[in-house]
């Protein structure tokens, strides 16, 4: 469990204990219930990770709502975009092994985490993840609901794919951005796990030289 959890969950329960003793004790069950949800809310559960070659993992538990190409800082990229509702576990964990090579948070709205301008409009934490010869980006973004966003690791760390990073609080959205070469291997309305789905797969750096120098053989002939 996230230490978080045992935060609210001790409150709660001494809430409803004092609740309890100076007031009617059936009136406590209100505090003891939530205790229990913030218990369960900030659980975290063993997964196993793949460990195929290539491997993009979800970075969170949830649905997938997008699965697009889309313009990244001048470049085509494809975007997974995953929504985490008040009842998915709310870890978040790196989608690849690599290093960070940049953690950018930015401020923003607080839109439905299913509204796509959610992406861009937001309050999020921009995690740039160099490993292999690939570049990964994640976002981990708030949503309606969530007001913190956790990430640990710092900028020059090593991360080990489906690693924990951190978490966000409440209902929330996760996006990872991708070379648009990789072999998808989810589609919008599939539920996928935090370390434990596969994504996508990409390509390996010396297919990709291999490919660009037969084209280029190809096009002087």
């Amino acid at each position: 469990m996230v230490r978080d959890g045992y935060y609210y969950g001790l409150a709660f329960i001494t809430a409803a204990g004092l609740v309890g003793w100076f007031a009617r004790p059936v009136w406590a069950l209100v505090p003891l219930l939530l205790a229990v949800f913030f218990l369960w809310f900030f659980r975290d559960p063993e997964r196993v990770i793949p460990d195929s070659p290539g491997a993009v993992v979800s970075p969170g538990d949830g649905k997938v709502t997008d699965a697009s190409i889309v313009m990244a800082d001048g470049e085509k990229k494809v975007r997974i975009s995953i929504f985490l509702s008040v009842f998915d576990v709310h870890v978040n964990r790196s989608p690849i092994a690599g290093t960070v090579r940049e953690v950018r948070y930015q401020r923003g709205k607080f839109l439905n985490a299913m509204n796509q301008a959610s992406a861009e409009q937001n309050e999020q934490n921009i995690v740039r993840v160099e490993g292999d010869g690939h570049v990964v980006v994640f976002k981990q973004i708030a949503g309606l609901l969530a007001r913190r966003i956790v990430f640990h690791p710092k900028v020059g760390d090593r991360l080990e794919r489906g690693q924990r990073v951190g978490l966000i609080k409440f209902g929330s959205r996760v996006d990872v951005l991708f070379d648009p070469d990789a072999r998808v291997q989810v589609k919008v309305g599939d539920r996928v796990r935090g370390g434990g789905s596969v994504l996508a797969h990409l390509q390996p750096k010396a297919e990709m030289a291999t490919a660009a120098s037969h084209s280029a053989s190809e096009g002087t002939r």
